[in-house]
């Protein structure tokens, strides 16, 4: 079983995929851009860290150390180049921006923990890092690769172009990017140029000191800063969705390159995740055309175990978009059940002791198989495929004469590939019936809550009706009252 270590990834640098070779034998650093917590997470973001929890899990399960590195963004992503998001859904709310913050965070690891998706060993977040940003942003200026205006300091692309070529990741040809007409700050010397500090207002609440007064980063420095710290200059995997690569990823590339002089790009790969869609278009929250997970595993008509959710998310590549649809996860549960079923008749099963080879179904073929799959840039529903095939002969093997070795891999690689690999979760009826049971009474209490709420409108106690609608939009419902007088 060679075929094991062979692993081939797709490089969105280069465009093909190539043998992945870490820069150290036994060690991999993986970066992967986390979420910017303003908001619950929806389907389509889901999409993107089950993809890269299962490239952790197999780096690991192939022998490697792994240090991962995902951030939490709560600082700095702007909107238009004009507001933070962050301050913006503060000012929605009604609340601090460290209370979106957190509010948001803990949603974030929570639904991730409910997918069985697995910590990165580091989290750092870009309030925690602000000091190193300002010194990257410093070494930039002295460069002359950056320039201050007005308080606000932002990365002079002309000049970066006179040294490094920007747009290799997203294949954006600098003429073109120049040549289009944006209304963004009159301050910047090209409108193209992007953000690295942005001057706060006198009503901007996160802001911190800095050379050039009071203000806070923009979002793309954040990212080079935190990798490259607890990753080195250079690192192994850097990911993300793929609506990412741009402008994200290239301004994090550029400046990488701009501040180390860097000619091996930042990141030797360059991983990324396309799209989940929802009705043939793309999740997003700014359209509200998405779906966040509470409304799949506490839905009205039918609940999904979690794990149901995950498994339906892999049976697409991780390259390829993906369209949400009621059937196809009605689908993915029969063909979870079917899985699950065969790993129980494995555990139960006594094989009969023989010494007669049976040529219906080659173990250690099918395990060769599998990890072919997998190392053909992570062929996640190659691997599914071939793990229906175990569950169709496991599902035969009372009627077959098989020995106890052959039995045993087939257990223990089924194992491997379903639980380590690909992280599903076993549904038991017990806990099935008792997590259906919370979600019921979850939907009784918050109905009632509801009911109460309107009361309370009907009766002009503001006082007690603002209270539970702030409390409910903790838990990600919002309500909408229409006037009652």
């Amino acid at each position: 079983m060679n075929e094991i270590y062979n692993l081939k990834l797709y490089n969105s640098l280069t465009g093909q995929k190539e043998l992945f070779k870490p820069i150290h034998k036994k060690y991999v650093g993986i970066y992967v851009c986390g979420p910017t917590v303003y908001n619950n997470l929806h389907l389509g973001n889901c999409r993107t860290f089950i993809s890269f929890d299962i490239v952790f899990r197999y780096l690991k399960y192939l022998g490697y150390k792994v240090r991962y590195v995902r951030n939490i963004t709560d600082v700095g992503h702007l909107e238009n180049d004009l507001e933070d998001k962050i301050s913006k859904k503060s000012r929605i709310e009604k609340i601090e921006p460290m209370e979106v913050v957190h509010k948001y965070t803990l949603s974030f690891h929570n639904l991730l923990n409910i997918l069985n998706v697995q910590p990165p060993n580091i989290e750092p977040t870009a309030t925690g890092h602000i000091i190193e940003q300002i010194d990257m942003i410093k070494k930039l200026i002295e460069k002359n690769l950056a320039y201050e205006v007005n308080g606000s300091v932002y990365f002079n692309l002309k000049e970066y172009e006179k040294l490094y070529s920007y747009g290799i990741l997203s294949k954006n040809k600098i003429d073109n990017l120049f040549k289009k007409k944006l209304n963004f700050s009159l301050e910047k010397k090209n409108p193209q140029d992007f953000s690295l500090w942005k001057k706060a207002s006198s009503s901007h609440i996160m802001n911190w000191n800095s050379p050039w007064g009071k203000g806070f980063p923009g979002w793309h420095i954040e990212c080079t800063v935190m990798s490259t710290k607890y990753l080195g200059e250079t690192f192994d995997i850097h990911g993300g969705g793929i609506d990412l690569k741009f402008p994200h990823h290239e301004c994090e590339l550029a400046q990488a390159k701009a501040i180390y002089n860097n000619k091996s790009n930042f990141a030797h790969y360059w991983m990324h995740t396309n799209m989940l869609t929802l009705n043939g278009k793309k999740m997003s929250k700014s359209t509200g055309n998405f779906l966040e997970i509470k409304d799949i595993i506490q839905s009205y008509k039918k609940p999904f175990f979690p794990s149901i959710l995950r498994f339906f998310m892999l049976q697409s590549h991780y390259r390829s978009v993906m369209n949400f649809s009621n059937q196809g996860l009605i689908n993915a549960e029969k063909g979870y059940n079917k899985i699950m079923n065969s790993i129980k008749i494995l555990k139960n099963f006594s094989p009969k002791i023989s010494k007669k080879n049976n040529n219906i179904f080659d173990v250690s073929h099918w395990i060769n198989d599998c990890h072919k799959a997998i190392n053909d840039d992570f062929n996640i529903p190659l691997l599914i495929s071939y793990l229906f095939k175990a569950t169709h002969f496991i599902h035969s093997i009372n009627d077959i004469n098989i020995e106890k070795h052959n039995i045993n891999l087939l257990k223990k690689y089924m194992i491997h590939f379903v639980f380590d690999i690909l992280g599903l979760q076993e549904k038991e009826k017990k806990i099935e019936n008792n997590y259906l049971s919370s979600e019921k009474k979850l939907r009784i209490l918050i109905h009632r809550l509801i009911k109460f709420h309107m009361e309370a409108r009907k009766q002009q106690n503001w006082i007690i009706s603002d209270r539970i609608r702030k409390e409910l939009s903790y838990i990600g419902i919002s309500l909408h009252d229409e006037k009652l007088f």
